[in-house]
């Protein structure tokens, strides 16, 4: 199976996720609770890998975690475009 990943990047999500959360007040499980909410089966343990850079986030969890943390999808992928660079 080929490994899934940008450069180091398991996701590009994880600082903003981590950000908004806490901007949100809300604890790791917390979040997962909310996210079951979305028919998402995330538990702390999985926050946790998201935000520290150890797990993929599918294309489905990131518009959840939008809507559960209420952001667009821009605000949540602004690091990734603020580092994007053509041809790497």
């Amino acid at each position: 199976m080929k490994k899934i990943s940008f450069g180091d990047n398991k996701n590009v999500i994880n600082d903003n996720l981590k950000a908004i959360r806490q901007e949100r007040n809300l604890t790791q499980s917390e979040l997962a609770a909310k996210m079951k909410t979305y028919n998402v089966n995330l538990d702390q343990q999985m926050i946790s890998k998201i935000e520290n850079n150890t797990r993929i986030v599918t294309d489905y969890e990131l518009v959840c975690f939008c809507q559960v943390l209420e952001v667009d999808v821009n605000t949540m992928l602004q690091n990734f475009y603020n580092n994007l660079k053509p041809g790497k």
